[in-house]
């Protein structure tokens, strides 16, 4: 799949429509705010070309009401890939609470009791068939000029999500286990909260 690589600064395009379904993640310098701070958002759309990535150059102010619009609005999904970190960051950094989430990590927990790996890579390789590199992932984030692995990698986090999210969604329903999936998303909020208290 050729895919585009579309850097913004602090935050998206006033006029881009990126659909009802978005693939996110993110990148920190570290996994505890307020010392560790959000660097990058990705964002994928469905029978999208492109990967749409916000880097936040200015962290001590983060100010991206066009991102934060997406984020916040019900009537489009987003779906991460262990959901919990990624909206503990958003939240600490934009102030928000990310609606109408799911999370193919937490998919994966209720779904695949055959396996005890439910990490992106492990998934991807299952449902994809495609074996991914995570050499970047401990790469500084937080510089100014990323390297174009950097970019690579960012973008390689959101491109198998959704393909992801729709073959768990059917073992799932399979397994009559979707309520329940759907119970513990709710309870996401109240997670993330706790982690930042």
């Amino acid at each position: 799949m050729s895919i585009n690589i579309k850097l913004h600064k602090d935050d998206l395009p006033a006029n881009l429509n990126l659909g009802p379904v978005v693939a996110c993640d993110s990148e920190f310098t570290g996994l505890n705010p307020p010392k560790d701070k959000l660097c990058l958002i990705q964002l994928f759309a469905q029978d999208s070309k492109e990967v749409h990535i916000v880097q936040f150059i200015n962290r001590d102010n983060y100010n991206a009401p066009n991102l934060v619009n997406l984020l916040i609005n019900q009537n489009v999904k987003k779906i991460f890939h262990y959901a919990r970190k990624d909206l503990q960051m958003i939240k600490w950094a934009l102030k928000i609470d990310v609606e109408n989430v799911e999370c193919t990590k937490l998919q994966s927990k209720l779904a695949r009791g055959y396996s005890n790996q439910h990490s992106y890579k492990t998934l991807v390789q299952e449902f994809c068939g495609i074996s991914i590199s995570k050499a970047k992932q401990s790469s500084d984030f937080g510089k100014k000029d990323l390297d174009p692995e950097q970019l690579k990698y960012s973008s390689n986090d959101v491109l198998h999500i959704l393909k992801i999210n729709s073959e768990l969604n059917k073992i799932l329903i399979r397994e009559k286990r979707m309520e329940l999936y759907k119970n513990a998303l709710k309870y996401l909020k109240v997670r993330v909260n706790l982690d930042l208290a």
